[in-house]
């Protein structure tokens, strides 16, 4: 089941987020504690076609109660004599309000500065003790680690089912993990602006990007590392294609700080398959056991795969950036190596640059690099071989093809910013650093007429590589692009 929180502040607005969220949940969440003046409870709920779960929450349990204590309590007594289908109180408050009528006890614990590590069972001996039906916990969870707890306890079979809320981004981590492992309901917010904390994932989300409602015990996972956009739209578009396969498999996005038990834990999970972009490329590094040659060069592994109990990681960025700049370079033509003999011009000294080198110059490519850092990009020269421009010369240098593989450049005219009058209508300009996005150094190169490699296409390309190392299954990159560039209504 899902859950929908709406928090009214006005009994009239109560009504329309109660049906409004009833359209697109399980359950449906009250909370009472922005409302001003004393609710009717019961004809707030008149005529819900859902379940409601009543709650009313003091700040130190992440609510907005400004009342007294005593207020808070007697108003939870008094919406309880409402019938509904379960009340949520706090181990405290539980000792003083008995069960009423057919109403289920959610008997909740809050940890609002860190995550809980130890006591999770003494607590759960405490909720049974004031007559929970189910119990709840809640806490902080910014990356896979903090949430590992909270899945260990909504996954463990007990006489009393177990429900959690992970708080922050990564609490979609763990909504996703509940669902296959057994929670009885998972939260959501109705839209945005209505988040009950910063970042909740909507409902609307965890349909169309996460595909929460198919993932069952059986649904094998890949893990996604990030939870920024461009991530979200990593697992959009793999999900939409692992349903045209008919492949009960789904994306498990995560973040970690720490590795020494984030191996241990993708085994649990049954994890062998992880995809990372942009720096958490390099992030992810640490994972492998194995890289491949170009991986090894450039320390950029945005793939990383499980193979006889080894992580390998592999760099797929080359390729697919290099092949969707030949498709643009070759639009037209029957040259089947159009980079060949072209001046391109990196510019950047880090792993994007790196992979770019590798792949441009094995397609004969006449490459030369600069950076913002020339001390840098000088001895990045130096290892690949390729001609170094100093940053302050670049002006001078003429190219046919300019790659931004910096992912830290600044626009502007100061010396160490990337001046955009360089660029002319007769280069092709092409930039690594914010698929599937458009980065502003790329829509200066538009204005100014020159021709661009659509970031959208060097996504779709990896996307299709990254997919068929997963699944085996060898989908078009037309395919992705289509799920990349499809608004979701």
């Amino acid at each position: 089941m899902i859950c929908i929180s709406v928090s009214p502040e006005s009994r009239t607005l109560a009504k329309v987020d109660l049906l409004n969220a009833a359209a697109r949940c399980d359950l449906v969440e009250l909370g009472l504690d922005k409302l001003l003046k004393e609710p009717n409870v019961a004809e707030m709920m008149e005529d819900i076609p859902k379940p409601i779960l009543l709650s009313c929450r003091n700040k130190e349990q992440g609510g907005a109660w400004e009342g007294t204590e005593q207020e808070r309590i007697t108003l939870l007594r008094q919406a309880i004599v409402s019938g509904p289908a379960y009340i949520e109180l706090d181990l405290e408050t539980a000792k003083s309000i008995p069960r009423f009528g057919k109403t289920k006890r959610v008997i909740s614990y809050t940890s609002l500065d860190r995550p809980l590590t130890t006591n999770i069972e003494a607590i759960f001996e405490q909720a049974k003790k004031v007559n929970a039906d189910v119990v709840k916990f809640t806490w902080p969870t910014p990356t896979l680690e903090a949430a590992w707890p909270l899945l260990s306890a909504v996954s463990k079979k007990r006489d009393i089912p177990v429900v959690g809320l992970g708080l922050g981004r990564a609490g979609l981590t763990f909504s996703l993990l509940g669902r296959k492992y057994g929670s009885p309901w998972i939260y959501a917010a109705l839209e945005k602006g209505m988040e009950a904390f910063e970042n909740q994932a909507t409902v609307f989300e965890l349909d169309e990007t996460y595909g929460w409602r198919t993932i069952n015990a059986q649904t094998r996972l890949l893990a996604v590392c990030g939870l920024g956009l461009a991530e979200a739209a990593t697992v959009r578009a793999m999900n939409k294609l692992f349903d045209k396969i008919s492949l009960n498999m789904r994306c498990l996005p995560v973040a970690t700080e720490k590795f020494d038990k984030f191996k241990q834990m993708l085994d649990a999970l049954k994890i062998n398959v992880l995809v990372a972009s942009g720096n958490a490329a390099e992030q992810m590094l640490p994972l492998a056991e194995k890289m491949e040659e170009v991986t090894q060069m450039s320390q950029h592994g945005d793939l990383m795969l499980k193979q006889n109990e080894v992580w390998t990681a592999y760099n797929s960025l080359w390729r697919s950036a290099v092949k969707a700049l030949e498709a643009a370079l070759g639009k037209g033509s029957s040259d089947a190596r159009p980079l060949d003999r072209r001046n391109i011009m990196v510019i950047g000294s880090g792993g994007l640059a790196k992979s770019m080198i590798f792949g441009i110059a094995k397609r004969k490519g006449l490459v030369s690099v600069t950076s913002s850092n020339d001390k840098e990009a000088q001895a990045l020269a130096v290892q690949m071989g390729v001609r170094f421009v100093p940053y302050a010369n670049l002006y001078n240098t003429l190219s046919d093809v300019v790659v931004f593989a910096d992912p830290d450049m600044q626009l502007g005219g100061k010396k160490e910013e990337f001046n955009p009058g360089y660029l002319r209508a007769s280069m092709m300009a092409i930039d690594v650093t914010t698929m599937p996005g458009v980065s502003p150094a790329m829509k200066e190169a538009r204005e100014r007429g020159a021709k661009t490699v659509d970031p959208v296409d060097v996504y779709a390309e990896q996307l299709a590589t990254q997919f068929k190392s997963a699944t085996g299954q060898d989908l078009p990159a037309a395919d992705f692009r289509k799920e990349l560039t499809t608004v979701p209504e």
